[in-house]
């Protein structure tokens, strides 16, 4: 039976339509935001993934071009991989979402989210990630819901609750925060220096707004909520852990799994494996049960020190900060390099240069953004973990790792104006444990300055982990975790930022939702940290970016013509700004508004054409002197050329002082003149000089 329900959500209507169509999925919401209409669909498998030990959730966004009225590019004219937002949008869904679905459900659940139509003023994203909501949580699929996102910006100060594209991609906050009845459960956030207070604040009343939106979405469950099926439980029995324990005592867990060395822990793990193998090599039921119970093992030994103990793996104290390094320069000839290490994660971030019109292109539902000049890559290879498998290219996690340290330089990178480049930035993982995007943010920095991009100021990101017990008030933050702490803790809360303010947050947890005081000590933990960072290791290695690019980078110089002038520089199909180019081995970017942007590798090359640019839009007057080439003699003068498709007639009795019979007297063809314009002639021609350049007209 059809049924659609309305509530008011940051001074637009939201509507959500149950039953009206997609009635074979689960769960099936038609949303409707303003013109945004978004469908949400939640299906689940009938039985269980045979073979695996994790949850198999898949979350889709479709960006259809469609939606704004486009015809996709390339030579298909039909939308092909998921765009990078569209990945980035999945994932925020994917994080909070995933910890509320059973630990040991084994079906297979996918929420696709079809973009139908897209309003400038209410952005899909918002739709579809409440729309995954509200299909899964009025489905039968087992889910700890329901929970709701809100989206905050920020403009001139003031808050603005779901704001449109406009107003998201030009103010000074890009937050999204998704909560439960009770608690936070998710933050992403880009932000132009965000204080830590204004953050929280904005964390909060996104967080008031969502349980507004879960009493929506109660009321929509209590009409159209289906009964939640049951399923085959994956539960290792407690006499396989009392088993265990036998062989192996808690003391030797400890043992095994307390060290700062990634590979001796690894070592340690696999021959305890190996001792319970043997023993257990008569039972299969033990067997194939074994992997978890010894992952469960270890994940109860660890959190039990650390909360109980205040102990941590490696031995450090609770806020202490692995070894840091910082090395600059380390790969010759690129265009600018840097390497962070931070106890055994390290990565290599590489800057490379280019002209403006390297920009990278982008097909998208932003009609708003159409390129972008500043790209962030992350790349990160088996080996970096000790593993071998083959690269199958950047997955959803490397975009979404590149995509966050992207955002946490974005506020300091300088405008075109100031900086006429577009930039790209590749953070190769050389080893990894713990928080590799955050040392991308650090090593990117370092990077940056060492190509001599004038970024504002520096930025610096660290990860904070949590360990919880029992009640609200049984915890423990821990500053810079590594992947054991990240894989049995509960929270990975990754913070970027200057001295001044947070630029980026992203934070993932495996509970059902932080508290307040969990949320604002981790942030004051990250400040404390990144600022640690800063002063200890990227500002002693590189403390201010480069004055000039380096050796290898090309350089580009800025000029502004005359906007009616620009036809006068491209010439008849181009021939002129070609003639300009292959002359003086440059590439010249011009822009609507006349900004000119001249590109190359000697800087003699490019003054040399921006020179006979300025010539070129320049109109002649009396009095102005110009240098040129002569590149016709005829009886009576000779042209000279001052620039490429600009040209003037010396006649034979301007040449020189003296009288002389032929041209070639004085002038070969190829020679270098300066000549002075003298004004129109008789018949309206402009008339040069060589004899008549005076002192006070050069």
């Amino acid at each position: 039976m059809f049924k659609s329900f309305s509530m008011e959500v940051g001074g637009r209507t939201l509507t959500v339509d149950v039953g009206r169509v997609a009635a074979q999925a689960n769960g099936a919401a038609f949303m409707h935001y303003g013109d945004t209409t978004v469908l949400s669909t939640a299906t689940a498998s009938e039985k269980p993934r045979e073979g695996i030990d994790f949850f198999p959730l898949s979350v889709e966004f479709e960006e259809k071009m469609y939606s704004v009225g486009k015809i996709p590019g390339g030579f298909n004219k039909r939308e092909g991989k998921a765009s990078e937002n569209s990945v980035l949008t999945a994932r925020v869904i994917d994080r909070p979402m995933r910890p509320l679905f059973p630990k040991d459900y084994r079906n297979d659940v996918t929420l696709n989210n079809l973009v139908l139509s897209v309003d400038p003023q209410c952005r899909p994203e918002i739709v579809a990630m409440l729309g995954s909501a509200i299909s899964t949580c009025i489905s039968d699929i087992p889910f700890d819901g329901p929970c709701a996102m809100t989206q905050m910006g920020m403009i001139d100060g003031e808050f603005i609750i779901n704001p449109s594209q406009k107003e998201w991609d030009e103010g000074d906050l890009q937050l999204t925060v998704a909560s439960t009845s009770e608690k936070v459960i998710m933050i992403e956030a880009g932000a132009n220096e965000i204080p830590d207070d204004v953050m929280i604040d904005a964390i909060y009343k996104c967080h008031d707004i969502n349980l507004e939106i879960i009493d929506f979405i109660n009321k929509i469950v209590a009409e159209c909520g289906k009964e939640k099926h049951s399923y085959e439980q994956f539960i290792i029995p407690e006499e396989l852990f009392n088993a265990i324990k036998e062989i192996v005592p808690p003391e030797e867990m400890e043992k095994a799994v307390f060290t700062d060395v990634k590979q001796d822990r690894d070592a340690n793990i696999r021959a305890i494996t190996e001792r319970l193998e043997e023993a257990f090599a008569e039972n299969e039921d033990y067997l194939a049960l074994l992997s978890e119970a010894v992952y469960q093992y270890q994940k109860k030994t660890v959190r039990k020190m650390i909360l109980k103990d205040h102990k941590r793996p490696d031995g450090r104290a609770i806020d202490q900060i692995r070894p840091l390094a910082g090395e600059v320069d380390i790969v010759p000839r690129v265009h600018g390099s840097a390497m962070f290490t931070r106890g055994q994660t390290q990565i290599c971030t590489i800057t490379t240069l280019a002209p403006l019109s390297e920009k990278q292109k982008i097909d998208g539902l932003d009609e708003n953004i159409t390129s972008k000049r500043y790209i962030h890559q992350y790349n990160f290879p088996s080996y970096s973990v000790g593993e071998t498998k083959p690269s199958r290219g950047p997955g959803r996690r490397e975009i979404g790792h590149g995509a966050l340290a992207e955002k946490a330089l974005m506020p300091v990178i300088p405008s075109e104006e100031e900086f006429p480049y577009a930039i790209r930035l590749v953070s190769e993982t050389f080893e990894s444990n713990g928080s590799t995007s955050q040392a991308s943010v650090c090593a990117s920095t370092m990077s940056l300055m060492a190509a001599g991009v004038p970024i504002k100021k520096p930025v610096a990101g660290i990860s904070c982990g949590l360990v919880t017990g029992d009640t609200d008030d049984d915890y423990l933050v821990l500053t810079d975790i590594q992947g054991l702490e990240d894989f049995f803790g509960d929270m990975d809360f990754k913070v970027a930022g200057t001295p001044d303010g947070i630029t980026a947050i992203q934070m993932d947890i495996k509970i059902h939702g932080l508290t307040r005081a969990i949320v604002e000590e981790a942030i004051r933990r990250t400040h404390e940290a990144r600022t640690f960072i800063l002063e200890n290791t990227i500002l002693p290695t590189i403390s201010k970016p480069r004055e000039h690019v380096g050796e290898f980078a090309p350089k580009i110089s800025n000029t502004t013509i005359d906007p009616a002038k620009i036809g006068d520089v491209v010439g008849q199909r181009g021939k002129t700004i070609n003639t300009l180019i292959e002359r003086c081995d440059v590439k010249i970017d011009i822009d609507d508004n006349g900004f000119v942007s001249v590109c190359g590798m000697d800087q003699k090359g490019i003054d040399e054409a921006i020179r006979l640019i300025n010539v070129i839009v320049t109109d002649f007057e009396e009095g102005q002197v110009f240098e040129g080439k002569v590149i016709s003699i005829k009886e009576f003068g000779a042209f000279v050329e001052f620039a490429p498709g600009k040209e003037g007639m010396v006649h034979i009795s301007k040449i020189c002082k003296r009288r002389i019979e032929h041209v070639e007297d004085e002038l070969t063809l190829g020679q270098s003149v300066r000549v002075v314009c003298l004004g129109k002639d008789k018949m309206g021609r402009y008339s040069f000089s060589m004899k008549d350049i005076k002192q006070d007209w050069e």
